[in-house]
């Protein structure tokens, strides 16, 4: 009897020892996030107090006035690079998941003639960095005459080698049983995709949702190549601006206002998501 309650008391210990150490490992990994966002509510002169400070003290709105202030005193208002930003994130994120999914689902499921080759094809893509195809993208991007166009930010970014290699490797877990009963019931194959599969797909296409999100809102370097004019640029090339040339250390506090707005819609965004992100990530199938 007394062993039952060591044992108990040892796991009941080992319990709260395994929680302190996780709060721990949380609190050290969202230490920049609040940093971040002290940074950005602190004063010109709290930012500049040695030694430096994590916490602000002496919290202030003024950072995101004056940044308000700076980008709306140049041509283009503060509102047009944020509509730039959302639009073509959303633009690209909608038809990502559809031409993704729609390709992975008919190459997995109908296996058309060379399905092989075309998913070794998708293979060797994942082997390139992003960086290396920049110079092609350019190419074919000008060839169309896109350059300067909201279509420059969202077509070279529709069709991504690892976007369809996720929903692939979930749609060769899709029960056959399900879609030849639909089949017999009389479903068309759209309709069998749009009302089974994807609903089936829900994990892979939320994950592919916030990873595509954040990489494209993200983006500085593609709106950096592709637009020449200030009404199409998005918001992290306008607020990358803010980063450098004269006036730094005066810029330092709405530099890290810019940082916070630009930061929080991802953290939204995968806040939305994370059950699926998660599932994803513990589970890569679906149960029959």
């Amino acid at each position: 009897m007394k062993a039952i309650i060591l044992r108990r008391k040892k796991i009941k210990f080992g319990q709260i020892l395994l929680i302190l150490l996780l709060g721990a490992l949380v609190c050290f990994t969202g230490l920049p996030l609040v940093a971040m966002v002290c940074r950005a509510l602190m004063s010109t002169e709290e930012l500049y107090i040695y030694p430096p400070r994590i916490i602000c003290h002496n919290p202030t709105m003024q950072n995101f006035s004056d940044l308000l202030t700076s980008l709306n005193a140049s041509v283009v208002p503060f509102t047009r690079y944020v509509f730039n930003s959302i639009f073509t994130t959303v633009v690209t994120v909608v038809l990502s998941i559809l031409v993704c999914s729609l390709g992975a689902y008919g190459l997995t499921k109908h296996k058309p003639a060379g399905a092989d080759a075309i998913f070794a094809v998708v293979l060797a893509a994942l082997m390139f960095s992003t960086h290396v195809t920049q110079i092609p993208n350019y190419l074919v991007v000008n060839k169309l005459g896109l350059v300067n166009s909201y279509l420059a930010l969202i077509i070279p970014k529709i069709a991504v080698a690892y976007n369809f290699f996720l929903v692939k490797q979930f749609c060769e877990q899709l029960p056959d049983s399900i879609l030849e009963a639909a089949r017999i019931d009389g479903c068309s194959e759209l309709g069998i995709f749009w009302k089974i599969a994807m609903p089936l797909l829900k994990p892979a296409w939320s994950t592919l949702a916030v990873f595509s999100f954040v990489n494209n809102w993200n983006d500085y370097f593609s709106p950096l190549i592709f637009i020449r004019s200030d009404a199409l640029k998005t918001l992290p090339l306008a607020l990358q601006t803010l980063a450098g040339g004269a006036g730094v250390v005066a810029r330092a506090g709405t530099v890290g206002a810019a940082t916070l707005i630009t930061t929080l819609p991802a953290i939204i965004v995968f806040a939305i998501f994370r059950g699926k992100v998660m599932e994803t990530m513990t589970y890569s199938g679906i149960k029959s």
